[in-house]
C-alpha cells in the first residue's frame, strides 16, 4: 500500500475516535508503522504553564519539559521539523530521560502539529527507525500525517476530552 494511501486510512480511522488518549494511540501507531520507528511520543503544549507533556508515550511515564526544552522545545519554538540522526553529538538533546528509562535513542524526528490558526498545539516525536537514518522523505510523511491529526487534536482538545 503507497503511504499516501495508508495516511488517508489513517484519517478515516481517526474521525471515528473520540477520546484523546484513543486519537494519540492510534497516531502513535501509525507512525511508528510509516516511519519504520521503534518509539513515538506526542507531546501537547500547555502554553499557560509554559510546559510541553506528554499523554501517551512508548515505554516511559509522562514526560513533562519546559517549551523550550530539547529537540521536542526546538520544534515547538521555530515550529520547524528536525532530523537528528545522532542526538548524543547534539546539544539540545536530553539524555536523562534515556538514562532514566534504559534507552538508548539512536536518532529522533520531530514534526510540529498545528491548529486551524497555524499555532503550534503538539509536536510528534519518533525515535530509532528500524533501518537506517530518518530522511527528507521521512520529514515529508511526519508533516502530512501530522495535518491529518491537527483538526481532531484541536477538537478533543477544545472539548476537554
Amino acid at each position: 500500500m503507497k503511504r499516501s494511501h495508508q495516511i488517508a486510512e489513517f484519517g478515516r480511522k481517526l474521525m471515528s475516535l473520540g477520546k484523546v488518549e484513543n486519537i494519540l494511540e492510534l497516531v502513535s501507531s501509525e507512525a511508528k508503522q510509516l516511519l519504520n520507528a521503534d518509539r513515538c511520543s506526542i507531546f501537547i503544549v500547555d502554553v499557560e504553564d509554559k510546559m510541553l507533556w506528554t499523554k501517551l508515550s512508548d515505554g516511559i511515564g509522562r514526560i513533562v519539559i519546559s517549551l523550550d526544552s530539547g529537540i521536542v522545545g526546538d520544534t515547538y519554538m521555530k515550529s520547524k521539523p528536525q532530523l537528528v540522526n545522532s542526538p548524543y553529538d547534539d546539544p539540545r538533546f536530553l539524555p536523562n530521560i534515556d538514562k532514566k528509562s534504559g534507552y538508548v535513542t539512536q536518532n529522533i524526528i520531530t514534526t510540529p502539529i498545528y491548529n486551524s490558526k497555524r499555532e503550534v498545539i503538539g509536536v510528534i516525536q519518533l525515535l530509532n527507525k528500524s533501518r537506517g537514518n530518518f530522511d527528507d522523505k521521512d520529514l515529508q510523511d511526519l508533516a502530512f500525517l501530522a495535518n491529518y491529526v491537527s483538526g481532531s487534536l484541536e477538537l478533543i482538545l477544545m472539548s476537554g476530552n
